[in-house]
């Protein structure tokens, strides 16, 4: 296995952010005498230690040491518009003031207003509203095993549908013992409950026929991103989201689309339909809230019943304190109805600003002699895409088309993208995360500029131990 040793470089790095940023320091040394980490999220708790943010606006960060910060992870990509854009906090501002907006614990004419455009912009039927696409998706497979009467969940390797017990096997590459993407990710699970997911392979349709072939009937859904997003930053291929919808059909099985990424991502409303398949059921997320905390879940009536009285509340899909949040969904309503009104000029926005950004990535990255290569384009389905995630394979030719190429470590240097590039670009003022990003409408071609000299400066400080 090719290997490069970064060591050197990486405690170079740490030590020169530590005297970069030690106001986020101090608040680190803080956080970990009271929280696990130092935080509530492990993927964002980087480093040596985490960026801590006192301010932001549009594509830009400030920090607690007062550094001006290009942001490319834009709220964990769900801030299409960049962040605290006008449009969604100059009504939240107005609500919080006339005495609208924290919880009541009451419905209110706002659910089935923000429910109405969701069904409308995506083809479902029915919605309901939850706080996290972990909790979209978990109430996804419930509901589908319970409609099917069936135990079997097939999900793809590399796939990530948040943290809960059908979701946590296969996600992370395990390249020992050819474990690859067959690994429960998590201890604590009972191996009765994984032993029934089946992972597959993104975009291979034909090992998807043989997965249906053999588990048959048995098989109660496939929960599968249009766009992948942990997996890789790829999108499905029209025949391999066909051929998923065909077998689903075929053999009385569920088909969930988790657009927690893909949605609102490349038109206003799901990506599914771009492809031609309408799901049984999809989940949502991130860019739907407007940069508030909801999610939701969509799709036929008949399946969705099984949550409600007429279903004889089979499946108990009954939310949550903070389900269906005033504020949250008034930030939903308001950001859905701005992206469908501006449809014709958000995303081709946002495809040409993307385009641009792996174009200005991949030249200034190969001119100072790091060879890479990007992931996060469009295709002949999804004509544009503001996304972006960089590859570094050992060999220029290597074939990356799927989950297993990009994190296999005998395939591609995983360290240079998930640590050193992310170090080194902080340095220079540029944020993003695993090497990969989101532009927004609020990037400017002035912005892409400057992400493509930082990284020129962070790869002059890289290429020598490359």
């Amino acid at each position: 296995m090719k290997t490069r040793d970064y060591t050197g470089l990486l405690a170079e790095l740490a030590e020169a952010y530590a005297q970069y940023a030690p106001k986020s320091g101090a608040v680190n040394e803080k956080a970990i005498k009271c929280q696990v980490d130092g935080g509530s999220h492990a993927l964002r708790l980087t480093q040596p230690f985490p960026t801590r943010v006192a301010a932001a606006k549009g594509a830009w960060l400030r920090d607690e040491d007062g550094h001006e910060i290009l942001d490319f992870w834009q709220g964990h990509l769900a801030n299409i518009l960049g962040h605290n854009p006008e449009v969604v906090t100059s009504v939240l501002a107005q609500a919080l003031e006339s005495g609208l907006g924290l919880q009541t614990g009451f419905t209110d004419r706002l659910q089935a207003e923000t429910a109405e455009i969701l069904c409308r912009l995506t083809g479902a039927e029915r919605a309901r509203f939850t706080t996290s696409g972990t909790l979209a998706t978990m109430y996804a497979i419930l509901l589908s095993r319970a409609f099917t009467g069936r135990d079997l969940v097939i999900k793809v390797g590399g796939g990530w549908h948040g943290a809960h017990p059908w979701a946590l096997k296969g996600v992370g590459f395990h390249p020992e013992a050819g474990r690859a993407f067959q690994q429960v990710e998590t201890e604590g699970l009972p191996s009765t409950l994984t032993d029934e997911v089946i992972v597959t392979r993104y975009n291979d349709p034909d090992r998807l026929r043989d997965d249906f072939g053999q588990y048959g009937d048995r098989i109660a859904c496939f929960i599968v991103e249009p766009f992948i997003g942990a997996g890789g930053f790829m999108p499905a291929t029209r025949e391999y989201l066909q051929t998923a919808r065909q077998l689903t059909h075929e053999y009385g099985a569920m088909l969930i689309l988790d657009e927690v990424i893909s949605g609102f991502r490349f038109r206003a409303g799901d990506a599914g339909t771009l492809f031609g398949v309408q799901p049984d059921l999809a989940a949502f997320g991130k860019i739907m809230g407007g940069g508030m905390p909801v999610a939701a879940l969509a799709g036929r009536a008949d399946v969705m019943a099984l949550a409600g009285r007429a279903g004889g509340g089979r499946v108990k899909f009954s939310g949550g304190t903070y389900a269906a949040h005033p504020a949250s969904l008034l930030a939903a309503k308001t950001l859905m109805t701005h992206l469908a009104a501006n449809e014709s000029k958000v995303y081709p926005r946002l495809a040409q600003l993307g385009e641009m950004a792996r174009q200005t990535m991949s030249s200034a990255l190969i001119d100072e002699g790091i060879y890479v290569r990007f992931t996060g384009n469009g295709s002949e389905v999804l004509s544009g895409s503001s996304m972006f995630m960089a590859h570094f394979p050992y060999e220029p030719h290597a074939p990356l088309d799927k989950p297993d190429d990009f994190f296999n470590p005998s395939v591609c240097d995983v360290t240079l993208s998930h640590q050193v590039l992310d170090l080194a670009l902080l340095l220079e003022d540029v944020f993003m995360l695993d090497s990969h990003g989101a532009v927004s409408t609020a990037h400017t071609e002035a912005d892409i500029d400057s992400l493509g000299n930082a990284c020129r400066r962070a790869a002059r400080r890289i290429k020598g131990y490359s």
